[in-house]
C-alpha cells in the first residue's frame, strides 16, 4: 500500500451554474493515501546537474516511498525554462513517479510575505503568463499558498472605494482566479486541473481574499497547509490537532474536492513533531500527503528536545537511526512515519465528531475547535448550520450568521442538544439570544482554582484543583432557570464553568471560555472528564484522560487516541455496551473492557446517562497514539 505527498496547484476555470466539478483526486487503487513531494523552483533549477539529481533522488528515495512530485515553475520572480521542466519530468516518470507542476504566486522577497497587486494590469498579465506556461506542461497545477492578497498600493485603494478590505480581497482574488489562473490555465490547456492549496490559518482566509465558499467551485480540487508546527514558539500558536481539523472542514465544505495535506520541516523541536504532523495529515483521510520540500527532506534531522526519549514510544530515535544506516535525514523520519500506518489507516471508516459550525468567512474565537480538539473532544467542523446532528458545538465564529439564533432554536426545539461557547453568548447579546436563555456576560475576569460537579443541587461533587488561577469571564445565571452543572471556585464563590438550561424538549449547554484558550489544558482531569459527558451526549465513543489527548472517532466503530504530552498518560477509553473487546490495529492484541454501569443522580459530577457503557483502561506513552477496533 502507497500513499503520496504532494503540493499545491491552481486551475482556471467557472463552472456552468448546477455544474458539479469532478474532483481532481481520483481514489488510489488500494491505496489509502498517496506520498508526493513539492519541488521548489530553486530546487528544480539545481536538478540541471544531473549527478546531483541521481544522488539526492537516490538519498530520498531510500529513505521514504514516493508516489508523485510536484515540480514548480515559478516562485519569487524566478521562472525554470521549458527544457529542464520537460527534462525534470521524464527524469520522474522514468522512475515511476507521477509528475504535476507546481506555481507559488509571490512577489519578490522581502522578509515577510508579499503578494502580486492584483489590481495592477503589469502583475495580472504576468500572473496570466505564467499560468500559461506552466499549463503547456503539466496536466495537473497546484497553486502554493501564496495565492492572496496583502497589498494596499494605490491602485488597491483607488480600488477598494468604500468597502471593507476583507469584502474588496475576497472579490479580487475571486475575479483572479476566474481570469487569470483557472481560466488562462484551461484555455492553454483544457485537459488540466487546477488545484488551490489553502495555508493553515483558516480563521484569517477572508482577510486576505481566501474564499472558501467561491474558490472551491472555481478550482478543481482544494488542499490543506497542515503543518502546524511548534504550537508554542512559532507566531501562530497553532495546535496540533488542527492538522486534523482542517481536512475535515474542507471536506465538509465540498464533499471530494479535498485532496490532501501538506507538512514542512520548520519550527520542529523534537522528532516527533514531525511525525505527529504527518499522523494527524493521514488520519483526517486525506487522499495525499505532501512533503515540502524535497530539498529539506535532505537535511539533516535531530533528535530534538525529548525528555522521553528513553521510553518506548512511536518515535523511536535508535530505529529511525538505523534505518538511515547513518545520519537519519527528514526523509528518514517521514519515512519511519507513514511505513507505521500503512498496515492499519485503510481499516479507518470516514471520521466522525461533534458537529461544529464556522461559516465560511466567520471571526471570532479563533481556533478554538483545536483547543477543544486537544482536551479530547472530536470535532467535525462544517461551514453552515449542521441541522441533521443531535449534538451542535458553536463557538463565537458562528455570530456571522444572520439566521444563527433561528438555527439555534430549531436545534432545541427538535429535542436536540446545542453547545454554545461563552464568545459566542457575549456575541449574540441583545440579537436574540435571550428568547433561549437570560444569562449576562461579564468580561470582569475571574481566577478559579478548584472545581466541583453536580447535575442538581447540593455540596457538588470535587473534579480537583488547578495548578494555578485560571482566568474565566463571569456568566451571570438566574437560579433554577439554569444551572451550573460544572463550577469553578475563586475565593469561596462559584463561577459556572458549564451551565445546562432547557428550551422545548433539548438541552442548552454554555461551556466558559478562559481568556487563554490554552488554560483549557490546566484544568484537572475530573473536570474535563466531566465536560466531555455533557458536550458529547450520546457519542459512541468517550475518552477519560488528562488534557493534550486527543481522540479520534471513524464511522465502522475504529478509533485512535493520541497523546501529545511529555509524559504517559492513564487513559480510559468508553464505548457502547455492546462491544466488549478493543483489537489494537497495529499490534492485533485485544484489550479486554469491563461493564460500568449507568450514572445518575443529582450529586453525579457526571451527565446523567441511562446506558451502560464499557471502559478500557491503558497506558499510552508521551508523543504516541493507538489504534483501535471496537469488538463484541
Amino acid at each position: 500500500m502507497g500513499f503520496r505527498l504532494v503540493v499545491s496547484a491552481a486551475l482556471l476555470f467557472v463552472p456552468m451554474a448546477g455544474l458539479t466539478l469532478p474532483s481532481a483526486f481520483a481514489e488510489p487503487p488500494q491505496e489509502s493515501f498517496k506520498t508526493v513531494v513539492y519541488i521548489p523552483v530553486g530546487v528544480v533549477l539545481k536538478m540541471k546537474d544531473r549527478n546531483w539529481l541521481e544522488s539526492s533522488w537516490s538519498q530520498i528515495s531510500g529513505q521514504v516511498h514516493v508516489d508523485k512530485v510536484y515540480i514548480e515553475t515559478y516562485r519569487s520572480r524566478v521562472l525554470a525554462d521549458g527544457p529542464l521542466i520537460e527534462d525534470v519530468k521524464k527524469f520522474f516518470t522514468d522512475h515511476g513517479v507521477e509528475v504535476a507542476g507546481g506555481i507559488c504566486y509571490s512577489d519578490r522577497d522581502n522578509g515577510q510575505f508579499a503578494s502580486f497587486t492584483y489590481t495592477k494590469p503589469a502583475d495580472r498579465e504576468y500572473v496570466k503568463q505564467i499560468t500559461q506556461f506552466t499549463a503547456k506542461h503539466f496536466d495537473e497545477l497546484i497553486l502554493d499558498d501564496f495565492y492572496f492578497a496583502n497589498t494596499k498600493q494605490p491602485s488597491d485603494i483607488a480600488a477598494k472605494g468604500q468597502q471593507s478590505w476583507t469584502d474588496f480581497r475576497l472579490q479580487t482574488m475571486d475575479d483572479a482566479s476566474r481570469e487569470i489562473v483557472v481560466g488562462a490555465a484551461k484555455a492553454a490547456n483544457p485537459k488540466i486541473k487546477v488545484i488551490i492549496k489553502f495555508p493553515n490559518w483558516y480563521e484569517h482566509f477572508a482577510a486576505n481574499g481566501y474564499d472558501l465558499e467561491q474558490e472551491p467551485q472555481i478550482f478543481d480540487g482544494m488542499y490543506a497547509g497542515t503543518e502546524t508546527r511548534d504550537p508554542v514558539e512559532t507566531d501562530q500558536n497553532l495546535q496540533q490537532y488542527e492538522g486534523y481539523n482542517i481536512v475535515r472542514y474542507f471536506e465538509n465544505i465540498d464533499p471530494g474536492k479535498m485532496g490532501g495535506g501538506w507538512v514542512d520541516t520548520y519550527s520542529i523541536r523534537y522528532a516527533d513533531r514531525y511525525s505527529e504532523q504527518l499522523w494527524l495529515t493521514v488520519f483526517a483521510k486525506a487522499k495525499e500527503m505532501t512533503l515540502f520540500n524535497y530539498i529539506d527532506l535532505l537535511k539533516e534531522a535531530k533528535e530534538g528536545e525529548r525528555p522521553w526519549s528513553g521510553q518506548t514510544t512511536d518515535v523511536q530515535w535508535a530505529k529511525i537511526i538505523q534505518r538511515s544506516k547513518g545520519q537519519p535525514t527528514f526523509a528518514t523520519v517521514a519515512g519511519d512515519a507513514l511505513d507505521q500506518v500503512k498496515p492499519f489507516i485503510d481499516k479507518l471508516g470516514q471520521p466522525i465528531g461533534i458537529a461544529s459550525y464556522r461559516p465560511y468567512h466567520g471571526v471570532g474565537e479563533d481556533f478554538l475547535h483545536n483547543f477543544l480538539g486537544m482536551i479530547g473532544i472530536p470535532i467535525n467542523l462544517y461551514p453552515t448550520f449542521p441541522k441533521d446532528q443531535d449534538v451542535v458545538l458553536l463557538t463565537e465564529g458562528a455570530k456571522s450568521d444572520p439566521a444563527l439564533v433561528s438555527e439555534m432554536k430549531a436545534q432545541l426545539n427538535a429535542g436536540k442538544t446545542l453547545v454554545i461557547t461563552s464568545g459566542l453568548l457575549h456575541a449574540l447579546e441583545g440579537k436574540g439570544i435571550e428568547d433561549i436563555v437570560e444569562l449576562r456576560y461579564s468580561p470582569q475576569p475571574v481566577a478559579v482554582t478548584s472545581f466541583l460537579g453536580a447535575f442538581g443541587p447540593g455540596d457538588g461533587t470535587d473534579l480537583g484543583k488547578a495548578e494555578s488561577p485560571i482566568l474565566i469571564p463571569q456568566l451571570r445565571f438566574f437560579t433554577n432557570d439554569a444551572w451550573p452543572v460544572i463550577r469553578g471556585v475563586a475565593d469561596n464563590n462559584a463561577f459556572p464553568i458549564l451551565l445546562m438550561d432547557k428550551y422545548a424538549a433539548g438541552n442548552l449547554y454554555v461551556l466558559t471560555i478562559p481568556d487563554n484558550f490554552t488554560d483549557l489544558y490546566e484544568l484537572p482531569e475530573p473536570t474535563l472528564n466531566a465536560v466531555r459527558s455533557y458536550v458529547l451526549g450520546n457519542f459512541p465513543v468517550r475518552i477519560e484522560a488528562p488534557a493534550r489527548v486527543s481522540l479520534f472517532a471513524y464511522d465502522n466503530q475504529t478509533l485512535i487516541v493520541e497523546s501529545f504530552r511529555d509524559e504517559p498518560s492513564e487513559i480510559t477509553v468508553l464505548t457502547a455496551a455492546e462491544y466488549s473487546h478493543l483489537k489494537n490495529l497495529q499490534t492485533g492484541e485485544t484489550l479486554n473492557g469491563t461493564m460500568q454501569p449507568p450514572h445518575q443522580g443529582r450529586s453525579s459530577a457526571l451527565a446523567p446517562t441511562s446506558r451502560e457503557q464499557t471502559s478500557f483502561k491503558m497506558i499510552l506513552p508521551p508523543h504516541s497514539y493507538v489504534a483501535f477496533q471496537e469488538t463484541r
